[in-house]
């Protein structure tokens, strides 16, 4: 399987998805602008959280909850302890792949 140099720039992504489309690259680079938009109102405070993408990926937004500071076992030195610093609560986006995406890379 030859893999490819590198990934594909954004001019690149516009070139060839105007060429499959007919439509030119400034349109093309209006969707995916408004994609953009369509994400950032799913996912943000007000939204639902979740966004799917049909066949290719959903994107979700997880609350991970404040950590205490605590020490633990260091994995590197055993015997040894470490400690741990807290960490404030946050919000962390993960991007789940959809089984379409799944096929393409088997």
């Amino acid at each position: 399987m030859a893999t490819a140099a590198k990934a594909p720039t954004k001019t690149e992504i516009l070139s060839n998805i105007a060429d499959t489309t007919s439509l030119s690259k400034k349109e093309v680079a209006t969707v995916l602008d408004a994609l953009s938009g369509e994400i950032a109102k799913a996912i943000g405070k007000k939204g639902p959280g979740a966004f799917a993408i049909p066949g290719l990926c959903k994107i979700v937004v997880q609350r991970k909850p404040a950590t205490k500071a605590t020490t633990k076992p260091n994995p590197f030195k055993p015997g040894e302890m470490m400690e741990v610093s807290a960490k404030p609560a946050r919000n962390v986006v993960k991007v789940r792949p959809l089984k379409n995406l799944k096929d393409m890379v088997i």
